[in-house]
């Protein structure tokens, strides 16, 4: 049987190589037992992730080891021992530290992922730190029954979360607290798992801990939006109240710029807070696909994680929600209400106008009359002035000669030389009036 080739005359989609390559960017871990695994989440932007690569490349440097060629989503370097994993996200980048280990009758924190690592290294890091826990994987199976108080002295006494996922086959334990050296701790007893089902494991345990401190991030935010929100909605009540209660209300562009004013307070609040809570709500639901794929059976007395997180993460996600739908709620509120009053602006501008059109019409008629009068004068005028021209002509005429009765002659010429003049004053009148409404007419 022959392997068919690809063909060569095909036409290649520029990106179906990294189409094909980015569901492998971010494979899981092949953790040993036992282990120690150090994982950090830092929060960074661009200009700090090139900041960070070139970090990583002097401590290849310094290690003596061969460094990484470009930067990529996913890197992973063997230190001899340490394994380090750098992954870059859309708003943070996790570092992972693994370790082998010796088993020691000491604590299981004794020693972390980080311990080998050259001294000042880690606190040169570009970047803030969002989490920062360790994770200690220790052998189970041989174990029945774990100790409670030997446990218990691991985490320095603090109320334990525990569980067995993956239907039994590992035992965790963790606070989901800070401890004495600035660290979270998990502690994970691996019963009958594979190094590969336990990286999945543990892969799945430091993300839970990475986006449930990513979700939190937009609490703050959400608490400090609550009081500014209440006074603003306080703030709108009463001037929709204001509104109802007197529809003759007179300084409609007071109320405009104060709902203007009050629209770019939330449109302020929404640009600095959409991303958050957007973010926090895709957080939210990758804590909760992580938490169905651990399987968790609950450890007699104890809250199980996914317990945990739903008591504790999920009201505060929650909140957020339902300060960013205020927000949303109150933008449209106020859009209504500007609405409205541009559109009663709009209706007093027209009574304005037709008041003022009105008053136009009204002089225009008073022209009118002043104008009819005036022509009336005019014609009068203009008709003497010509009865004056006839008589120097008929005396001239009769001067030449000419024998007619002058006065029986300028007396029959005065109703004509009126008439005339009116008719032409007529015509120029319905001359102008026919310009007019021509030009009226091209408008339209």
């Amino acid at each position: 049987m022959t392997i068919q080739t690809f063909p060569e005359m095909l036409r290649l989609h520029p990106q179906r190589d990294s189409l094909y390559a980015e569901l492998h960017s971010r494979p899981f871990q092949v953790i040993a037992t036992p282990s120690r695994i150090t994982h950090i989440a830092v929060l960074c932007n661009e200009e700090e992730k090139a900041r960070q690569f070139d970090h990583l490349i002097s401590l290849c440097e310094r290690l003596e080891i061969q460094p990484p060629i470009k930067d990529s989503v996913c890197i992973e370097l063997e230190l001899g021992p340490l394994r380090i994993r750098r992954e870059k996200h859309m708003e943070f980048t996790s570092y992972t530290f693994i370790a082998r280990c010796e088993v020691n009758g000491g604590s299981p924190f004794d020693e972390t992922g980080i311990s080998t690592l050259p001294e000042g290294w880690l606190g040169e890091l570009p970047g803030k730190v969002v989490a920062a826990f360790h994770v200690a994987v220790e052998d189970g199976s041989e174990q029945r029954d774990l100790m409670l108080p030997k446990v218990k002295r691991y985490f320095e006494g603090m109320r334990l979360v525990g569980s067995s996922p993956q239907s039994g086959d590992a035992r965790v334990w963790t606070t989901f607290q800070l401890h004495s050296d600035g660290f979270g701790r998990f502690l994970v007893y691996n019963k009958q798992m594979s190094d590969s089902q336990l990286g999945r494991l543990v892969q799945r345990l430091m993300e839970i801990e990475t986006y449930r401190l990513m979700a939190l991030l937009s609490l703050s935010t959400a608490r400090a939006f609550g009081p500014r929100l209440a006074e603003m909605d306080e703030e709108l009540a009463q001037i929709t109240g204001q509104l109802a209660a007197d529809s003759q209300y007179k300084d409609e562009q007071a109320i405009l710029g104060q709902l203007t004013d009050m629209a770019a307070r939330v449109e302020s609040c929404r640009a600095e807070s959409t991303f958050r809570f957007s973010a926090t709500q895709a957080y939210h639901e990758l804590v909760s696909q992580r938490l169905a794929e651990l399987r968790e059976d609950e450890v007699s007395g104890h809250l199980t994680i996914k317990e945990f997180m739903t008591r504790r993460l999920t009201p505060a996600v929650r909140t957020c929600n339902a300060v960013s739908r205020r927000l949303e709620d109150l933008s449209r509120r106020i859009d209504r209400v500007s609405d409205m009053m541009r559109t009663r602006v709009e209706l007093s501008i027209q009574a304005q106008n037709q008041e003022l059109l009105a008053s136009m019409d009204r002089r225009s008629r008073i022209q009118l009359m002043m104008q009819h009068t005036v022509e009336g004068l005019s014609v009068a005028a203009i008709s003497y002035y010509a009865v004056g021209l006839v008589k120097y002509l008929l005396e001239a005429l009769y001067g030449a000669g000419f024998k007619f009765d002058k006065s029986l002659v300028l007396g029959i010429a005065v109703p004509l030389v009126i008439g005339l003049v009116w008719f032409s004053t007529r015509r120029i009148h319905r001359h102008f009036l026919q310009l007019a409404t021509d030009k009226a007419d091209e408008k339209k």
